[in-house]
């Protein structure tokens, strides 16, 4: 059994339903067990939640981007997360990461960036999306990474937009993908 624990921030639900999509394509692998791991609005988790990222085999960061940067409850976590740092509980643990913003860009690369930074604090391997952008004029927001991220999942959630709406299309196929890579990629270093 694959173990994949998603932890994440979500301030208005678009995140939610970004981490949703990785857990959804994490799951379609066969002997992959997926854990959701949500942080309060008060940047909290429980001890059933660090006990999960403690016994995952790949450890998944989220946060929307929010002027240029995670959101505040991701960073707090990142910071409690000294604990098993200072152990190397997580240590050769596949690592990952996304993040939505309202806009194209909207630097959510500098969120991509904390993340694969945390996780080399920890000592884990990181996994880039893996996917060759669409990038013709014929391609649009319905293609496979089409926001042309490589170094982590990038979405688009307009700042007028509902959880519902947005991400969407590509995006959540771009999900879906890059969950399916994370557990592969878990599956063949343990194996």
């Amino acid at each position: 059994m694959t173990k994949v624990a998603i932890v994440y921030y979500s301030g208005y639900g678009h995140t939610e339903v970004q981490a949703k999509a990785v857990a959804e394509g994490a799951k379609g692998v066969d002997g992959t067990e997926v854990e959701l791991l949500k942080l309060s609005d008060d940047g909290e988790l429980d001890e059933a939640s660090w006990a999960a990222l403690d016994a995952a085999d790949a450890i998944v960061y989220g946060s929307p981007t929010y002027m240029g940067g995670p959101a505040w409850q991701f960073k707090k976590f990142a910071d409690a997360s000294s604990k098993p740092w200072f152990t190397q509980n997580w240590k050769d643990k596949i690592a990952g990461g996304f993040t939505t913003s309202a806009t194209i860009n909207g630097d959510k690369f500098s969120t991509i960036q904390y993340f694969i930074t945390l996780s080399q604090q920890h000592g884990q391997l990181w996994c880039g999306v893996g996917l060759m952008p669409a990038n013709t004029k014929a391609d649009g927001p319905e293609k496979l990474n089409w926001t042309g991220g490589y170094a982590g999942l990038l979405a688009i959630a307009p700042s007028d937009s509902a959880p519902d709406e947005f991400p969407a299309g590509g995006d959540l196929d771009t999900a879906r993908s890059y969950g399916q890579r994370l557990v592969e990629t878990a599956k063949r270093w343990n194996s």
